[in-house]
């Protein structure tokens, strides 16, 4: 049975398909086929003569054999091969050669795709939105000629996608699917904040300043940690940038959500203290380094600004170390303390030198450093 073959691998070639690859996949295809045909043998194999432009089936019988006492269940003997190439194959193997290229074609422009992505994974891209009247709970992001998902779970609540909007998103994942290559793009993501300070801050990409936390609600508020690898560099002025420009470019991509700066520090006490600014922190006890606990103590008039709104700042404090954060007044614990050293019994006077013993406080880390407000982004 003959096929243009010549025409075919030549075809095939300007997708960057080799010739073994078609035929490899061409021979398979017809076997199946040939399978489906009426009084087809059980076991046959393809053979394409590239020379000839041709094919054949090769086919062999089944011999039934008599069971014996060593072996009751023995297993047919295959008789030998024979051409049994179909007369009227030819409409029927025409068919299966254009299904075999165009599958080859679209395996080839899922692995160019695949190819692409696959190193943008954890990085930003630019796409438009794509509305499908089908898939109401996804949105679909046209990325050149590719379309990246963004589903619902990577949506930021309350945030609106028009059609033909650009957009910028953070690649999740890149994997094979079953309708080909899947791309995972996130708008809720905190390592979106991350991609997008570094398009505006060349400290981070130089190295001289590095982003050590982030806690993020999406749509609400973000908290970064952040700290200088290079004498003379200001951590927050460089993400704040000259009259706060940096990080109103970055918080034009999240529409309404606040950012929150602060400074990173290997000390637990003084890193919580920073983390629930905008409120100033008297002092922090860390309760137990194992359990990651501690205690901040705020003025009572800055109680609700440390807990922020339904606890907000608190939760996002807590996101940011990785701490468990209780908040406790600062003028309630003066005075607690006040009274424990009040009931503490006096001791009897003995040597005319010993002197009263002072009353043991819990241990405590310095005050931290009020934050100034021209570092704080909100």
């Amino acid at each position: 049975m003959e096929l243009d073959l010549a025409g075919m691998h030549q075809l095939v070639a300007e997708q960057g398909i080799d010739a073994e690859t078609l035929d490899g996949a061409l021979a398979e295809a017809l076997r199946m086929a040939y399978l489906k045909t009426p009084h087809a043998a059980k076991h046959a194999r393809v053979v394409i003569d590239n020379r000839a432009g041709s094919f054949t089936v090769w086919a062999r019988d089944e011999t039934r054999q008599e069971p014996t006492e060593d072996d009751p269940h023995p297993m047919p003997e295959l008789g030998e091969e024979y051409d049994d190439t179909p007369k009227d194959f030819g409409r029927l193997a025409a068919a299966t050669a254009r299904q075999v290229i165009g599958q080859l074609f679209r395996s080839a422009e899922d692995e160019k795709i695949f190819g692409a992505f696959s190193g943008q994974k954890g990085r930003l891209i630019t796409g438009v939105v794509q509305q499908d009247v089908n898939d109401t709970n996804n949105v679909h992001v046209s990325v050149g000629d590719v379309e990246a998902l963004l589903p619902r779970r990577e949506q930021v609540p309350g945030e609106r996608y028009k059609h033909g909007e650009r957009l910028r998103v953070y690649v999740v994942n890149v994997a094979r699917g079953l309708k080909g290559p899947e791309i995972i793009v996130s708008r809720s993501h905190p390592e979106l904040v991350r991609r997008l300070f570094e398009r505006e801050v060349p400290e981070l990409v130089s190295g001289a300043v590095s982003i050590m936390a982030i806690a993020r609600e999406a749509g609400a508020r973000s908290k970064i940690a952040v700290r200088a690898n290079a004498d003379g560099v200001n951590p927050k002025g460089a993400l704040i940038g000259p009259g706060g420009a940096r990080v109103r470019a970055v918080m034009e991509n999240l529409g309404p959500e606040k950012i929150d700066i602060v400074d990173w520090s290997a000390d637990p006490a003084t890193f919580v203290a920073a983390a629930l600014s905008p409120a100033v922190a008297t002092e922090v006890n860390v309760i137990s380094e194992k359990n990651k606990t501690a205690i901040a103590f705020i003025h009572d008039d800055q109680l609700s600004l440390a807990i922020g709104k339904e606890g907000q700042n608190a939760r996002l404090s807590a996101k940011l170390t990785g701490w468990k954060i209780g908040i406790e007044s600062a003028e309630a614990h003066a005075k607690a303390l006040q009274e424990a050293a009040a009931k503490q019994p006096a001791e009897p006077s003995g040597d005319a030198n010993t002197s009263a013993k002072e009353p043991s406080t819990p241990e405590a880390t310095s005050p931290a450093p009020t934050p100034s407000s021209e570092n704080e982004a909100r």
